[in-house]
């Protein structure tokens, strides 16, 4: 009996420790997420920043839209959410890249973003020009005379290029895909035959990388590129 007290006690010792330890704590390296090393700067200083790797032009990021601005909308103060609108140097996606920034620079983004996603993954448009996108932008409500103008000024060209020079540095190979920070890089979870599911479990696996973020300080460089400016926030994968 003695015997028999002392394991229980034991095992409830063990739950106890595992109940109030650190989320992060369960994290694996290399199966959760990846390390970023050295750290890549990022420009929200003070914050953590969460950058999503993603283009209109892949129908797995459409579908992780609305649980990522759902998720996104949630973060606590600390965290800044930014989108970087990759190509893989595809045209029809670089111009939907240079889309997504121009459509920030006009203030039409927050009023044009899921409409984007629907037109092109639900509705079957053939969105991956300039003229199409803007005869679209106005038809939607958008100012397309100044969205012609942002689409092909040198700003959102260097905007763009940027944008892949940072999926190229993070060695991004698929999307969606979300970093933490500069420092980590969330894996995706094996994927499950709900893909929605999937998406649930790598915001749940962000929100732990987050939290290891908040608890450890990194040694930044110096000089670097961090995050397109027009990246702001309000997910095929990339094969």
């Amino acid at each position: 009996m003695p015997h028999r007290i002392r394991f229980l006690s034991l095992a409830l010792l063990l739950a106890a420790a595992a109940a109030v330890a650190p989320a992060h704590a369960q994290l694996i390296a290399g199966q959760d997420y990846r390390l970023l090393n050295p750290p890549r700067p990022t420009s929200s200083p003070g914050k953590i920043e969460v950058l999503e790797f993603f283009s209109y032009a892949c129908p797995h990021c459409a579908k992780f839209y609305p649980l990522v601005s759902a998720w996104a909308a949630k973060l606590p103060r600390d965290v800044v959410f930014k989108r970087v609108a990759v190509s893989y140097g595809r045209p029809p996606w670089m111009n939907l890249a240079r889309t997504y920034y121009a459509l920030a620079a006009t203030g039409d983004l927050k009023k044009l973003d899921g409409a984007l996603f629907r037109a092109l993954h639900e509705e079957g448009k053939n969105l991956f020009d300039e003229a199409s996108i803007a005869d679209w932008v106005g038809k939607q409500g958008g100012d397309a005379t100044r969205f012609a103008a942002a689409y092909t000024s040198f700003g959102i060209n260097s905007e763009t290029v940027q944008a892949d020079q940072m999926a190229e540095d993070y060695a991004i190979d698929a999307i969606p895909t979300l970093s933490v920070d500069g420092r980590y890089v969330v894996l995706s979870p094996s994927q499950a035959e709900d893909e929605l599911a999937t998406f649930r479990e790598l915001l749940v696996r962000a929100d732990k990388v987050i939290a290891m973020a908040r608890s450890t300080v990194p040694a930044r460089p110096a000089h670097a590129t961090a995050a397109p400016a027009g990246a702001k926030a309000p997910a095929a994968r990339a094969r």
